[in-house]
C-alpha cells in the first residue's frame, strides 16, 4: 500500500491557518483594547471577534480531515481543490459576517452554507471511493 501525502490540502489547510492567526491576533487586541481577560465581559466587539475566531475552529478542522481524506483516497486533484477553494472562501465569508454582526447576516448564512456543503460533498465522495469508485 502506497502512501499519499496530501500535499494540495496543505495549502489549504496553511490558508486556514492563516485566517485563524488573522482572528487570534484581533481578539488579542480586543483584549488589550477594553483590558478584558476572560470572556467578552459584555463588549460587543470583543464578543464578535471571539465568535468569529471559535466559529473558525469549529468548522475548519472537520472540513479539512474530509478533504484530506479525499486526496489520500485518490480523488482527482480538481475535486480537491475545488473542496479547498470553496472552504477557505466560506470560512473568509463567515469571519467576516461573525467579525460584523452576531445576528444572521448574509455572509455568514453563506459561510456556514458553503462549509456545510464541503462537509457533506467530501464525505460523499469518501463513501463512493470506498464502496465504489476504487
Amino acid at each position: 500500500m502506497s502512501t499519499v501525502i496530501p500535499t494540495t490540502t496543505a495549502l489549504y489547510a496553511a490558508l486556514v491557518g492563516l485566517l485563524a492567526a488573522a482572528l487570534t491576533v484581533r481578539v488579542i487586541r480586543c483584549r488589550v483594547k477594553t483590558g478584558i481577560q476572560a470572556g467578552d465581559g459584555g463588549n460587543a466587539e470583543l464578543g464578535q471577534a471571539i465568535r468569529a475566531h471559535a466559529n473558525l475552529t469549529e468548522q475548519a478542522p472537520l472540513a479539512l480531515l474530509l478533504i484530506a481524506a479525499v486526496e489520500m483516497l485518490g480523488t482527482p486533484g480538481a475535486w480537491v481543490h475545488a473542496l479547498g477553494v470553496v472552504l477557505v472562501l466560506a470560512r473568509l465569508s463567515s469571519a467576516w459576517g461573525l467579525s460584523h454582526s452576531l445576528g444572521a447576516s448574509q455572509p455568514r448564512q453563506t459561510g456556514a452554507g458553503l462549509t456545510l456543503l464541503v462537509v457533506v460533498v467530501s464525505s460523499l465522495l469518501i463513501l463512493y471511493r470506498l464502496f465504489v469508485g476504487r
